[in-house]
């Protein structure tokens, strides 16, 4: 399972009006353990694209990253682990207003 140690949310502006809803990016600093096939020394942190729309608010698009190379990596959290970044992502996205 991951832990969250850090992270940043910023507005994304849409200047044309296209999409509907407000997007934000996060950027999650995390932890796996050592035993896990996501591990790596130099760390690893999730881009996250979040929806917030009228009556709904989720996730649009998530990546995975290793920290010190900025290289993608193509794995897929677990269930468990994306109703974790959700919860995480609903809670902290008003910061992004501040």
């Amino acid at each position: 399972m991951l832990t969250i140690t850090g992270y940043s949310v910023e507005f994304i502006k849409d200047p044309f009006g296209i999409l509907a809803g407000k997007r934000y990016e996060f950027l999650l600093d995390i932890e796996v353990p050592d035993d896990d096939e996501l591990y790596s020394e130099s760390g690893l942190y999730i881009r996250v694209i979040y929806l917030v729309e009228e009556g709904r608010t989720g996730i649009v698009k998530y990546e995975l990253y290793e920290r010190n190379k900025d290289q993608y990596l193509d794995f897929d959290l677990e269930e468990e682990e994306l109703q974790l970044v959700d919860a995480f992502c609903k809670e902290h996205v008003q910061e992004a207003e501040a």
